[in-house]
């Protein structure tokens, strides 16, 4: 509810990712930033919002990386930014390495 040009289909969206974080112990405003944020990233998507950052459009959607890495933790950087980045720094053999062996070789 913080956003007045939020559709109502964005409002109910909102409220249950809000209502989620909340059960699960979140504290009360982290949700209420979490749940905005994913909102926004999904309105950028969908060619809603005027301005749409890069990371908005180009990474994986909200609900597949929350499917993807909810229950474990954060594991960080994805296997494939971190052959970017070793790409970037000239790094031989990057792309024979694992995720592990990525980090180890950029010095995470």
């Amino acid at each position: 509810m913080p956003v007045k040009v939020w559709s109502a289909k964005r409002e109910r969206q909102y409220e249950h990712i809000k209502g989620g974080l909340e059960e699960r112990g979140t504290p009360d405003d982290k949700a209420e930033e979490i749940a905005a944020r994913t909102v926004n990233k999904e309105r950028a998507r969908a060619g809603e919002s005027r301005v749409a950052s890069r990371t908005s459009i180009d990474d994986i959607s909200s609900g597949r990386r929350g499917g993807l890495r909810s229950h474990s933790g954060s594991g960080g950087r994805t296997t494939a930014q971190l052959r970017n980045e070793a790409s970037d720094r000239g790094i031989k053999g990057r792309s024979k390495m694992n995720k592990a062996q990525l980090e180890r070789a950029l010095g995470e």
